[in-house]
């Protein structure tokens, strides 16, 4: 590949498909990636977020995370900034600090965007979440004990696990669905 520059085959509000000799892909219009937040309280209770995922027509447990500088005034946002904006935003939770964990392509075979991992240290509840306006998010603070379980059951039901949070947890150390 290469020698050409890409050529944009389509665009809307969020996203462009794009021909890059002869590869289609997909990037973001607006943002430069994603953080992703492993949040885990001082009791061991992990905080994970429910939502409504039209691509997959079906409510998709995450863990909290968001584009990094997705809007005008937050162009040249640093990521750290974007997680401890989100995970506010999504949960609530504010942490005294955040730990970058890795940086790595989502899904490199359908899109440019990159995952950014970062742990969150010294949570604190200081609002009720639910995310912005235009999202309608549920919280849950799962006891890590009881995560596995958990995550079955939400299956049962329908719902289904966003691979970035198996990634998370296994970054944490943690059992997913064993």
């Amino acid at each position: 590949m290469g020698g050409s520059e890409p050529r944009a085959l389509a665009e809307g509000r969020w996203l462009r498909l794009v021909d890059d000799a002869g590869w289609e892909y997909v990037e973001r219009v607006n943002g430069h990636g994603v953080v992703v937040i492993v949040a885990l309280t001082d009791d061991e209770r992990l905080v994970l977020v429910e939502q409504y995922r039209p691509a997959v027509r079906a409510r998709v447990v995450e863990m909290p995370a968001g584009l990094v500088g997705d809007h005008a005034d937050l162009e040249h946002e640093d990521p750290a900034a974007a997680a401890r904006r989100e995970l506010l935003e999504e949960t609530g939770y504010q942490a005294r600090s955040f730990e970058p964990l890795i940086d790595t392509p989502s899904t490199p075979g359908l899109t440019s965007e990159s995952y950014r991992f970062f742990r969150a240290h010294g949570l604190r509840r200081v609002g009720p979440g639910g995310g912005d306006e235009n999202e309608e998010i549920e919280v849950h603070e799962v006891p890590l004990a009881e995560l596995a379980a958990f995550l079955r059951e939400r299956q049962a039901q329908g719902v289904r696990v966003d691979a970035k949070t198996l990634a998370g947890l296994w970054l944490l150390g943690a059992p997913a669905l064993r």
